[in-house]
């Protein structure tokens, strides 16, 4: 009787210290002054300390389940603490102590939420050691022991709460939160598995275990509606760029039903005060890079449908059959990744998840893209977020491009075209170089690219006739194909350095690439542009031999740069060996007539 009375004052004694210690790291250790940041935590440390002593005894001396769970409760805050406090080795130490006290015990109702807890910090501790591998074996421990003890799972075997452990008396009715605290950490345990196979470049199964964490935070409906549509579009962006555009699109529409539900309860609430309008604003701002996922959405769809004409793989009968899904075998099983709680055939519908063969298809998915680009850059204004703003122009120049390939009619190709000059151009001449280099390079490249495509097109029509070209035609070839040269010569030369104004004998490998193929178009360029006087002409034939000659040059000094050229560089060869005869030959035609001009003179 007396063991039994002593025993209760040091659970008694036992529950106030665990009250204050709770009382410590979740309230005060938020008003801790900036001089003192850990001054509560520590004095939680201390508590902690004192209750582990007094527990070890208990546990020494009973067999009582109670008491080994209690001590495992006051490692893992003891762990907790000082990885809070930044010393991660005693905290390792004491979560470790946590799990191994108890792994015997671990499917034991009192236990297996310290246990899932612990094996979730450790793993967190590992991921952010840059271990992501040890930091899986924690994590699948912990999903595990979840899978086995949900499978025996009754009323009389609910998970006990902390802080019951620490109660000298049985609640009454378990709390309604409690019920769900075992689902929030298994919750938490399939969010770090999603970034740790991340980590591991297993993206499939990353992204398998998002959607899981997802799906679970509808069910639970223990989400921030804002958060989980950004995080569900974000997904899609995974799915669309492994030709899952079923998966793609369902996540994009799941995103749009959640914000919309949040706005219309957003529409309901009444207020104008600071905390109401940030709401808003951040309502706004999601909203905007939702619209952005689904524009590259259509964009992707466009681009994998243009991809997929040109391969020579559409011979086969199958793949031309239009769904969208045959290439989503490395996947792997994504049958099950569906939010069947939500209807959102009202989104889906709005955009196909077809592969597109013609162009009447793509102008739907043009027109829905360029809807979203539009509602995304009611946000994204250049004034207020000039480089989202460009990423917007550039993504509907994309649109135009991807469109202009599912029309036949080259007239209204070069429209298409045309249009993307018009939107690159009109942004361009509000940036200042100088500030915004790295963008305007993006510009000056694209711009280069689609005067040549234009170029190009009007070229082929002028083959295709037998009557001899106007003037006005001529003068187009010659207008497109110097500015197309003087948008490639801008890219050029904001690569040199700034005080030489040389060209760096090694290029960044993030700009090797479209320098060395901006060389490349400017030596073709100068070869396209039609002028009767021979002298001009001998000025661009050896514009373009230079153009030819410097990528082979840098590819001779750098031979890693050929990988990146390889088709390109062997043109560049060849042109170095026969633009040296045409130039010669032009030279003598030149001084002949310079001779016959001056003998009649």
């Amino acid at each position: 009787m007396a063991t039994h009375s002593m025993n209760k004052e040091v659970l008694v004694d036992l529950q106030e210290k665990y009250d204050k210690v709770r009382k410590l790291l979740d309230e005060d250790s938020k008003r801790d002054p900036p001089s003192e940041p850990y001054k509560s935590k520590y004095a939680a440390s201390v508590i902690l300390t004192d209750m582990k002593s007094i527990l070890v005894k208990l546990v020494e001396d009973s067999d009582c389940l109670k008491f080994k769970a209690m001590l495992g409760v006051v490692s893992l805050n003891l762990g907790l603490v000082s990885v809070d406090t930044e010393e991660l080795s005693t905290g390792e130490e004491q979560l470790m102590n946590c799990v191994d006290s108890l792994c015997d015990d671990a499917l034991k109702p009192e236990i297996i939420l310290i246990l899932m807890t612990a094996l979730n910090q450790l793993g967190i501790l590992w991921s952010e050691r840059g271990d992501p591998q040890k930091s899986k074996e924690y994590l699948d421990r912990a999903e595990k022991l979840y899978e086995e003890f949900t499978a025996h799972l009754s009323s009389s075997t609910a998970a006990v709460p902390f802080h019951d452990l620490f109660r000298t008396s049985s609640p009454e009715m378990p709390q309604p939160d409690t019920e769900n605290m075992l689902e929030r950490l298994y919750t938490l345990t399939m969010y770090y598995l999603a970034q740790v196979h991340g980590s591991l470049n297993d993206h499939v199964k990353s992204a398998a275990y998002c959607h899981t964490t997802l799906k679970r935070q509808l069910e639970s409906k223990d989400f921030d509606p804002v958060d989980w549509a950004l995080n569900s579009a974000t997904l899609s962006q995974f799915f669309m760029e492994k030709n899952g555009f079923s998966q793609a699109r369902h996540h994009l529409a799941a995103a749009s039903y959640i914000l919309d539900q949040y706005e219309s309860d957003l529409n309901l609430q009444e207020g104008n005060d600071e905390t109401f309008e940030a709401k808003r604003e951040r309502l706004r701002h999601r909203s905007a890079d939702v619209a952005r996922c689904w524009a590259k959405y259509g964009l992707m769809l466009l681009s994998n449908s243009r991809e997929r004409l040109m391969s020579e793989e559409n011979e086969n009968e199958e793949e031309a059959s239009g769904t969208s899904n045959s290439n989503t075998e490395e996947l792997g099983d994504v049958k099950h990744l569906w939010f069947t709680s939500l209807e959102l055939s009202c989104y889906e519908d709005q955009i196909t998840d077809k592969h597109i063969l013609v162009y009447e298809d793509a102008r739907k998915v043009f027109v829905d893209a360029q809807k979203w680009l539009a509602k995304a850059k009611q946000y994204y204004t250049l004034d207020e977020h000039a480089s989202d703003c460009v990423q917007i122009v550039q993504d509907l120049s994309q649109l135009y491009k991807y469109l202009a390939f599912f029309e036949e009619d080259e007239k209204r190709q070069s429209r298409m075209h045309k249009r993307r000059v018009d939107h690159l151009e009109s942004v361009l001449k509000e940036l200042n170089p100088q500030y915004y280099l790295l963008v305007c390079r993006q510009l000056w490249y694209e711009l280069g690219e689609t005067y040549s495509d234009i170029l190009d097109i009007k070229l082929q029509r002028l083959q295709m006739t037998d009557e001899r070209p106007t003037p006005h035609a001529l003068w187009k070839v010659n207008h497109l194909a110097q500015q197309s040269i003087s948008n490639f010569s801008k890219f050029i030369e904001s690569l040199r350095d700034a005080s030489t104004k040389k060209m760096p004998a090694r290029l960044n490998e993030d700009v090797l690439r479209p320098a060395l193929i901006a060389y490349f178009r400017v030596g073709r360029l100068y070869s396209k542009i039609v002028t009767p006087d021979k002298v001009v002409q001998l000025q661009y034939l050896g514009k373009s031999l230079d153009a030819y000659q410097f990528l082979v040059d840098y590819c001779r000094n750098d031979e890693g740069a050929k990988k990146y050229v390889s088709v390109e560089l062997a043109v560049c060869e060849d042109m170095v060996k026969l633009l040296p005869l045409k130039l010669e030959k032009l030279k003598h035609e030149v001084q002949q007539e310079g001779q016959e001009w001056k003998h009649v003179s």
